[in-house]
């Protein structure tokens, strides 16, 4: 059953070694995320997922171990996804594919972890993350609401107390310089998702349209659909602790216990 979770955004520059100069921008971001995933020890979890995009290469499940890297940012920096042996990445298997949407090839390396669960890596280093066993989940982002809701059920049916880390960004289109341009349909889009997120509502969650994310370019929609899946019947309250389109990128984060 779920009893926690944090929802936080995934861009490498939240990671200030990649940000570098441009760091000072998202601290407030970045300290809304460190205290979500602060919230989740709390609740005394037996398990932790991080679910985060993935792409087409990189979706299914990472044990804890799996390194990551940030240097195709142009960074020399490496994380590990909790503890684990070395390199038990490789453990990951093609049964795990129905959790990331119908993956097609699995990656010849499945050791690295994909750059939106190197980001949810880095949050439970800073936080010092001690409080479960860890898991990933790179999700596929043509995923369908229902597939996704059912990846979300089967993770929190796999413990009694299951915590979710959620990585992924609203749209990317809030202004003319956003990666995918203005589209007067974002701001909309991010205003739903954000309440959704703020209320705890699985039911407006698994209605935002798929086809509409895809445009709008939101990386955050699959992911945010596991969560929907996952945390229904359990009860949760939210809170949203960060909202912000920095760079025409709609951040948010989310707090669920």
């Amino acid at each position: 059953m779920l009893v926690a979770a944090a929802v936080c955004p995934c861009p490498p520059l939240l990671v200030p070694e990649v940000a570098t100069g441009a760091a000072p921008e998202l601290d407030a971001a970045r300290a809304a995320c460190v205290d979500a995933v602060g919230l989740l020890a709390a609740a005394r979890p037996e398990r932790l997922y991080v679910v985060g995009p993935a792409p087409a290469d990189a979706h299914g499940t990472y044990p804890g171990g799996t390194t990551g890297s940030f240097a195709g940012f142009g960074v020399d920096l490496s994380v590990c996804l909790g503890e684990g042996p070395p390199g038990s990445g490789a453990d990951r298997s093609a049964d795990t594919a129905p959790l990331a949407g119908g993956a097609g090839k699995l990656p010849e390396d499945r050791g690295t972890l994909p750059p939106s669960l190197a980001v949810g890596a880095w949050l439970l280093t800073r936080t010092r993350w001690a409080g479960a066993p860890v898991e990933g989940l790179g999700v596929d982002g043509a995923a369908t609401p229902d597939h996704c809701a059912d990846a979300g059920r089967e993770l929190a049916a796999s413990a009694e107390r299951v915590a979710l880390l959620v990585l992924g960004d609203g749209s990317a289109c809030r202004t003319v310089k956003a990666p995918g341009y203005l589209d007067e349909r974002a701001a909309g889009f991010d205003a739903e998702a954000a309440r959704a997120l703020a209320a705890a509502d699985t039911a407006a969650l698994l209605a935002l349209d798929a086809g509409l994310a895809s445009e709008l370019k939101a990386a955050g929609r699959a992911p945010w659909q596991v969560l929907a899946g996952a945390a229904e019947g359990a009860g949760l309250d939210g809170r949203l602790l960060f909202q912000d389109a920095p760079y025409g990128v709609g951040y948010f984060v989310a707090a669920w216990s």
